[in-house]
């Protein structure tokens, strides 16, 4: 009995050894390798950071005013479209060409203290190409002397300008179903769109011309007693003369504006836009943020 006991206890014992030897082979030797399934990738375009500015850096850019000259600005195109028009968040950064460059700001609040309007003109990505109130350059300042300028020797200073800008800076849109157009050659102002009309102007004489072939916006609105405008507001274009700084004399910026004139005919103008009663009426009651097309 005892020998069979220790018989059946060796066997239990050379088992437990077989199974442990088996075990340790088996975690020896190599598992199946895994091999991850790649797919291609789709190339996306890469966007340039924006880099992060400190308020002191924001507030040291120049702020692309009316009044203001920033050679690094962009011409606008001669033709541009817009369905929406913004406001800032907060005053933003505006960037060149390459979407990097900090060029200027555009502040939350314009010279009137109110909120600012801004136009998107051109998309890509996360970014935005707008309208800006500033100049790139002064008529009086010869094209190509300028490293900073982008105009071409002899080309006329720009009426237009714009930059890009990140579009998370823009809220409260205002949608534009009416557009401006202004022939000068013609001496008319239509309103295209909503209730469609056209009406006889007058444009700018020919020492002081109304620019032609450009794309501005209603900027702002305001009335002016000094200039006889105290009853209907002057509709302030993102616009500027190309013929001179200051064709009204003063520190204007040389914009060029749509006001109301009892004799709205004829090349009579500091190149703004003299309109009939009627008409200054239909443009006030456009959003601001609305284009302006002026043609030959």
């Amino acid at each position: 009995m005892t020998h069979r006991r220790g018989a059946t206890v060796l066997a239990i014992l050379l088992a437990a050894a077989a199974a442990l030897s088996l075990l340790h082979v088996l975690a020896a030797r190599p598992g199946p390798m895994i091999r991850a399934q790649s797919r291609p990738l789709a190339v996306l375009p890469e966007l340039p950071v924006r880099p992060e500015l400190s308020a002191a850096h924001l507030a040291a850019l120049p702020e692309a005013r009316y009044d203001a000259v920033i050679a690094t600005l962009l011409p606008a195109a001669v033709s541009a479209h817009a369905d929406t028009a913004y406001r800032l968040r907060e005053d933003t950064v505006l960037y060149a060409a390459d979407r990097t460059t900090p060029v200027a700001r555009l502040a939350a609040r314009n010279f009137l203290g109110e909120p600012s309007v801004v136009v998107p003109v051109e998309h890509s990505g996360d970014w935005l190409r707008v309208l800006t109130p500033a100049r790139q350059r002064l008529p009086s300042h010869p094209a190509g002397t300028d490293p900073a300028s982008t105009n071409s020797a002899g080309a006329l200073a720009p009426a237009q300008t714009s930059a890009w800008l990140r579009a998370d800076s823009l809220s409260s849109p205002t949608i534009l179903v009416n557009r401006i157009i202004v022939s000068v050659s013609a001496q008319t102002l239509s309103l295209i769109g909503i209730g469609s009309r056209t009406w006889p102007v007058g444009v700018g004489a020919p020492g002081t011309p109304t620019p032609i072939g450009v794309t501005g916006y209603l900027e702002a609105r305001y009335r002016d007693a000094a200039q006889g405008q105290a009853e209907h507001p002057v509709q302030l274009t993102s616009l500027h003369s190309t013929a001179a700084d200051e064709p009204f004399g003063g520190n204007d910026g040389g914009l060029i504006g749509i006001h109301f004139q009892a004799s709205a005919s004829g090349a009579v103008s500091h190149g703004c836009i003299r309109v009939p009663l009627e008409a200054i009426a239909a443009v006030n009651a456009l959003p601001l943020g609305t284009l302006i097309t002026i043609e030959e």
